[in-house]
């Protein structure tokens, strides 16, 4: 194991790390035209990496500002496959009026690292940045090949960024098998103080859906009977007020059996949501993963108050169960009806087990930095580039390792205002995957 104060100058690091990506503003709208960013940190993140000594691969992927960039350290048996841990550079919009500090001010105050991106995903990003460079100076060789990537575009859907690069840059990839990434390991404080660190096996589907209506234009003083603006009102409403059945997938069972095991609650199924609700604030993450949903989010219509349309649209983020896809196209259709058309961006939900050699060496890295605790899988109600990989056959898993304050919201930081990670569990996360890294 890595001497206790190289692992801690790693640490420290990370810290640092984490703060200065948050100054580069690489928010992503969705829209070429307002990118900002993402080209500066990819360069930071390949300057950090010359540095260590390695020799990068940096690749555009669909446009002069969307950048990755790519190392792979040897390991030592490249017989067996390689481990990918992968990290996105973008982050979402936020309003600086909102924001207790300026959401790109990377402030390091009162014991946490604020600012946009700190718990999605520059937390991570520097952790594994950190450890990579890490590695490479003192020259520690690893039991198998990691391949350390920084991406674009996971914000819009990676079209620019994962997709592209399984599309364009396969090779890239190649004899890797497992993979990590965000939104898992990080720790929920059950009965009792217990900590469980939930590792996420399955993600839901996305599909980001655009409902479209034709109707007849006219004067806005004339009676109108076929109001295209009316017609996708009364779709919308009827859309995000449906409730979609309650389906229980392997993942969620089997943490929820696991959260009952550990403090003896049960969860009954017929009031499910009702139970699940005693989690506290990890509550609404797992009471998503219940049922599909389907969220209106955005309407256009219209250019002028006294002229009627004669097209109106309306976006949907619609996130769907593993296994349910064709049932909910069918609920969607008999919902909707005939008159509404669909147009859609579609990634599919990815699931795996928790089981084998790769989780018992999560679950050791754990408990060696945190003995009493527990680790869990469940599935995340969003997405995450793990969507594209699994194209390549890779297994995919939520990984980045924090314990967490029991009093802190962490779910609700997630494109949250004042979004902050601690710096102790920054430090925890670095030691947890240091160890993870040298035995798996």
């Amino acid at each position: 194991m890595t001497q206790p104060n190289l692992i801690d100058a790693a640490a420290d690091e990370a810290v640092t790390l984490t703060s200065e990506l948050i100054r580069i503003d690489t928010t992503n709208t969705g829209d070429p035209e307002t990118l900002v960013g993402e080209r500066v940190a990819a360069e930071y993140v390949a300057e950090k990496l010359t540095d260590a000594g390695y020799e990068i691969t940096y690749v555009e992927s669909g446009g002069k500002d969307r950048h990755n960039v790519i190392v792979r350290l040897p390991g030592a048996d490249p017989s067996r496959g390689a481990l990918l841990i992968h990290g996105h550079l973008d982050v979402v919009p936020a309003d600086p009026a909102e924001w207790s500090v300026h959401p790109f001010s990377g402030a390091v105050q009162d014991g946490y690292v604020w600012g946009r991106g700190a718990v999605d995903m520059k937390d991570m990003v520097g952790m594994t940045l950190a450890l990579a460079r890490h590695y490479k100076i003192n020259n520690i060789v690893p039991p198998r090949d990691l391949v350390f990537l920084f991406v674009a575009d996971e914000e819009a859907g990676g079209k620019f960024g994962a997709q592209w690069l399984v599309e364009h840059r396969p090779e890239l990839f190649e004899g890797v098998t497992e993979a990590i990434s965000e939104v898992g390991g990080f720790s929920i404080t059950l009965k009792d103080n217990v900590r469980a660190y939930v590792i996420e096996t399955a993600e839901k589907g996305i599909r980001w859906m655009k409902l479209r209506v034709r109707g007849t234009a006219g004067h806005g003083s004339m009676i109108h009977r076929d109001n295209a603006v009316t017609k996708l009102a009364e779709a919308v409403a009827k859309l995000g007020q449906h409730q979609f059945p309650l389906v229980l997938t392997d993942s969620v069972r089997e943490f929820l059996a696991g959260v009952t095991e550990i403090t003896g609650w049960d969860f009954p199924e017929d009031d499910l949501e009702g139970a699940v609700a005693k989690l506290g604030n990890i509550s609404r993450m797992i009471g998503a993963t219940l049922r599909d949903t389907a969220n209106p989010t955005m309407l256009t219509a219209g250019y002028k108050s006294n002229v009627i349309p004669s097209v109106a649209e309306a976006a949907v983020d619609c996130r769907i169960l593993p296994g349910r896809l064709e049932a909910f196209d069918r609920e969607l259709d008999e919902l909707l009806g005939p008159d509404i058309e669909k147009e859609w961006m579609e990634l599919p939900p990815v699931e795996t087990t928790f089981d084998g050699a790769l989780v018992d060496a999560m679950t050791a890295a754990v408990l060696a930095e945190d003995p009493g605790a527990r680790t869990l899988p469940y599935m995340l109600s969003g997405g995450t580039d793990a969507k594209s990989f699994q194209q390549l056959s890779i297994r995919n898993f939520g990984f980045a390792p924090l314990k967490l304050p029991a009093d802190l919201d962490f779910s609700g930081l997630f494109h949250g205002v004042d979004e902050r990670v601690p710096v102790d569990a920054l430090k925890f996360g670095v030691r947890v995957l240091d160890r993870f890294l040298r035995s798996s």
